[in-house]
């Protein structure tokens, strides 16, 4: 054959080559192998300062409501934007609690960060760095980051350094366990799409062990209670789509163990008390009406398969997701910088860090400085994508003055400060069935809605606000096939 001939010349011609010949070969070819090669002597330091002909370069820390509606606004004609987060998309979260159970696929809620901001993946100067930031040292104009690995059969992690010209920290919160002892070890939050996918996962394995032949009575009905602490939003949205989940799907489709899974949702004060009175008697309704157990207490400890009371009563769980607030990260702990009440990294009203040339701090990781007479804002997603707008909008404006580099900025007039107007709130409790709540505060007057026809507004509202047309076709799409075939019950 025509290739075996030229093999066997090919092979003919390298062994009548001299030894010097031989070795260069095997040299160059070395470079392919990384069995015997010595170490590195150094590391790449990373990105360095910018030139004065350059663009200036901003940095964000974080692609979660605030830094994503900021990349989203930024100019990318006046800026290089950097961005460095552990996940490379943001989560539309209103809607996460809906993948848990089958509702939506996980992609609907998902929005790649290249596709909020195209230039990050098609500018010369503008990259995404799939990297935790460790440090951040404001005099030198740096962060310290380490590359994000999957555990001990991966990479090692690679750390680098960023120079940059304006730096926004909106590294978001962590969820609050108050301390109590077993939280992390053996609930399951609900912030990010890998939660929602453990919660998933757990509950439709609950469900097939629980149906095994010899499981004991007992053990079946605690496999399938799901216990869920929290009553705020996120807790009572969580419940209502579970409690939906197990009406219109479990009751056909696991007919052995229908009258053995149960929801308890456990709350220390008041379910939903941020909501008008009405609405939340309205919602304690429906949600005992579906079969959720409301049961009032504090969580003392979480044991493997039990939860402990204040009372000293036990509650025992097949799966328990936790959702009792945000509070600061160990990484906004660490920086020394001024700090808000409640420990967030305190602003100024133009979202400055007073005493950082430079750097900007939107989001839940951020809070008004007492200083500045204005309470610190809630860890909602308008708070922080409201805040991500205004940042936008007065970077491109010193970018334009000629104030986008390093210690530029100092004497331009940065406009008006920020003021944030609530526009309500929405939940919803079960299928067809939800609250809108459209006051400016608890104490103002205003609209405040339940029922179906709220739950057509909520799913209105939540659907203009998904980002990209690409996720409202998915969303769409995903709710006419639930409706009509009911909820993928596939554990994958």
């Amino acid at each position: 054959m025509f290739w075996c001939r030229n093999f066997i010349k090919i092979s003919t011609a390298t062994k009548a080559k001299s030894p010097i010949t031989t070795n260069l070969i095997l040299t160059s070819l070395s470079h392919f192998s990384t069995a015997n090669q010595p170490p590195v002597a150094a590391q790449p330091s990373g990105l360095g300062p910018t030139k004065a002909d350059e663009k200036p370069r901003v940095v964000v820390l974080g692609s979660g409501w605030a830094g994503s509606r900021l990349m989203k606004g930024l100019d990318p004609k006046l800026y290089d934007i950097v961005c460095v987060s552990p996940r490379n998309h943001m989560v539309f979260t209103p809607l996460l609690a809906s993948t848990c159970v089958g509702t939506l696929e996980f992609r609907s809620v998902a929005e790649p960060i290249s596709r909020i901001q195209p230039s990050i993946s098609s500018a010369p100067g503008s990259y995404f760095f799939l990297a935790n930031c460790t440090a951040v040292d404001t005099e030198s104009h740096e962060v310290h980051c380490e590359t994000v690995t999957e555990g001990d059969q991966t990479l090692e992690a690679w750390k680098f350094k960023i120079s940059y010209d304006k730096l926004v920290i909106a590294s978001g919160a962590q969820a609050s366990t108050f301390g109590i002892h077993g939280v992390k070890e053996h609930a399951v939050f609900l912030r990010e799409v890998h939660h929602a996918q453990a919660i998933r996962r757990k509950l439709l394995l609950n469900l097939m062990l629980s149906d095994v032949p010899g499981i004991s009575e007992e053990e079946k009905r605690r496999l399938l209670h799901c216990v869920v602490v929290g009553g705020g939003p996120t807790g009572v949205e969580f419940s209502g789509e579970l409690s939906d989940f197990i009406r219109s799907d479990v009751h056909q489709r696991y007919t052995h163990v229908k009258d053995y899974i149960h929801v308890t949702l456990i709350e220390a004060n008041d379910i939903l008390s941020s909501f008008d009175d009405r609405l939340r008697h309205y919602a304690i309704k429906q949600l005992t009406k579906s079969g959720v157990r409301l049961v009032r207490g504090t969580v003392k400890d979480v044991r493997p398969e039990n939860v402990i009371l204040s009372d000293g009563s036990e509650v025992p769980y097949g799966l328990l997701v936790w959702s009792t607030g945000v509070g600061p990260s160990p990484f906004v702990n660490s920086l020394g910088l001024p700090k808000s009440p409640g420990g967030r990294i305190g602003i100024d009203e133009w979202l400055r860090v007073p005493t950082a040339q430079d750097v900007f701090s939107i989001g839940d990781c951020s809070g008004f400085l007492e200083s500045t007479g204005k309470p610190v804002l809630p860890a909602l997603a308008q708070v922080a994508e409201r805040q991500g707008k205004y940042l936008a909008d007065l970077l491109n404006k010193i970018g334009k003055e000629g104030g986008g580099h390093a210690n530029r900025a100092k004497e331009l007039d940065f406009g008006a400060p920020f003021e944030y107007k609530h526009l309500g709130s929405m939940a919803t409790v079960g299928r067809f069935k939800a609250l809108v709540d459209l006051r400016q505060s608890k104490e103002a007057k205003g609209v405040s809605l339940a029922g179906i026809f709220s739950w057509f507004i909520w799913r209105s509202a939540y659907l203009t606000r998904v980002v990209s047309w690409r996720n409202r076709f998915y969303v769409v799409i995903n709710w006419l096939t639930t409706s009509v075939f009911g909820r993928d019950i596939s554990r994958l």
